[in-house]
């Protein structure tokens, strides 16, 4: 199709039908997808290795022993120590970014006390061991080890595993590279629903995790929703969007380059830019063509945007903000004059990039905060991922023998409007020991 066929006017009909498509697009398993994860979930909680080995054969076409399944840690550090220097340099930069930003914002236990002589507070403790998952597929990430590991690395987590398929053709020297660089303590070579069974349940080679994090697919995303309270996970993670709000300050090539930077992940990515220019949207869908006539990955992208794309027009600059603001897209490009001036209208998004030198692919790789964020609309509650989701938090208190005096009849009083006698006579028998009011 050609890209003018994208150019939709807000509240139409055709806007409506394609911005709909969007909702739709959130990856919700079909009964047989969720009853065939069930089943290979219970397969290795039930069967553990073998059933790991069999799957891998069978899903991905390679075989393994058991021994096999963990990388030995030497190949992940030889594969960082042979990568070219540029790569190398590139990947600790990334690797240094991240770590920085995520520094500064671990949670500290704490602890205050009360005119009653009360001391409140929680503690703050990381978990002791998370499993990462990487995709493979279509491409492997290393990226993604890096945005989920050393954050969790930084928060303090005991141990860090990380999952991914290898294929046939095994792992990309870089994704080993990536592992060795984040601390990462073991690496193996499983993927899908049976790489999340492995990590919840434990095996006799994997052991079991206290949370799951990372992006994967259909079949991923399925197994982590159905294992979590087993484990912890991060989110239901679905495909990738972007929605750039733009106005006649904004070059078109730039934001066409930037809904194909994301149209380019996979058929079901979404890319969608709100402008008030009518003249603007005109030039993006020309930029579109003609970019992606030259772009490898350009099937891919053509097939994202031809179902989940759009160039929508709208009346006024504010109208565009608030129509982003109810799309609640994990990546808000803001292409407009003083982009700053419009945060405080923002709510929904998970990541926002204020103006032209600050593209998408910018918070991909290097810019400090962790690429794994809401996505299909959750960003209206959920958060990125970072630090405090590698940690847990227990109330800490401790009464005084004022509080119990003054409280403590209110307590028991509570406690029998809810027909709890024993919660009652439990802060009772305390005020008669110390001689207080029953």
């Amino acid at each position: 199709m050609k890209a003018s066929e994208l150019i939709v006017e807000h509240g139409t009909p055709a806007a409506r039908t394609r911005l709909a498509r969007l909702e739709r697009r959130v990856a919700h398993a079909s009964g047989r997808i969720a009853s065939a994860v069930r089943a290979i979930l219970e397969a290795v909680r039930t069967r553990g290795d073998a059933a790991l080995l069999a799957y891998t054969r069978r899903f991905d076409g390679v075989r393994l022993t058991p021994a096999q399944l963990r990388v030995p840690a030497d190949e992940l550090a030889a594969a960082y120590r042979d990568l070219p220097a540029r790569v190398r340099r590139d990947l600790a930069l990334a690797a240094r970014r991240i770590r920085r930003f995520h520094r500064d914002r671990v949670e500290r236990s704490w602890t205050m006390r009360d005119d009653l002589g009360t001391r409140l507070g929680q503690l703050v403790r990381p978990l002791a061991r998370v499993g990462v998952y990487a995709p493979g597929g279509r491409a492997a990430y290393p990226s993604t080890v890096l945005m989920t590991a050393v954050p969790a690395r930084v928060a303090g987590v005991g141990e860090i595993l990380v999952t991914s398929p290898a294929g046939r053709e095994g792992y990309s020297p870089v994704l080993l590279a990536a592992c060795h660089l984040a601390g990462v303590d073991a690496l193996y070579r499983v993927g899908g629903a049976q790489a999340i069974g492995a990590l919840a349940y434990g095996t006799a080679t994997i052991p079991a995790v206290d949370k799951i994090v990372g992006p994967g697919n259909i079949w991923v995303a399925t197994a982590k929703q159905l294992v979590y309270g087993t484990v912890d996970i991060d989110a239901i993670a679905g495909p990738s969007e972007i929605c750039i709000v733009a106005d006649g300050s904004a070059a078109p090539r730039l934001v066409a380059a930037d809904l194909l930077a994301q149209a380019e992940h996979d058929p079901l990515a979404a890319a969608v830019c709100v402008t008030p220019t009518r003249q603007l949207a005109r030039r993006i869908a020309a930029a579109l063509d003609e970019q992606l006539a030259a772009l490898p990955r350009r099937d891919v992208a053509a097939r994202a945007l031809a179902a989940y794309g759009a160039i929508v027009v709208t009346d006024t600059l504010a109208e565009a903000f608030e129509l982003a603001d109810r799309l609640a897209p994990e990546h808000l490009e803001v292409l407009v004059r003083s982009p700053r001036r419009w945060v405080p209208r923002l709510r929904n998004a998970g990541a926002i990039f204020l103006g032209p030198c600050t593209p998408e692919a910018f918070g991909d790789y290097l810019a400090g905060p962790s690429h794994v964020l809401p996505t299909g609309g959750t960003a209206r509650f959920a958060s990125p991922l970072g630090v405090h989701d590698f940690v847990k938090r227990t109330s800490l208190i401790e009464g005084s023998r004022r509080a119990l005096r003054e409280l403590g009849p209110a307590v028991a009083r509570l406690a029998r409007l809810e027909g709890l006698d024993a919660h009652a006579r439990s802060v009772e028998s305390r005020l008669v020991l110390q001689g207080g009011p029953r």
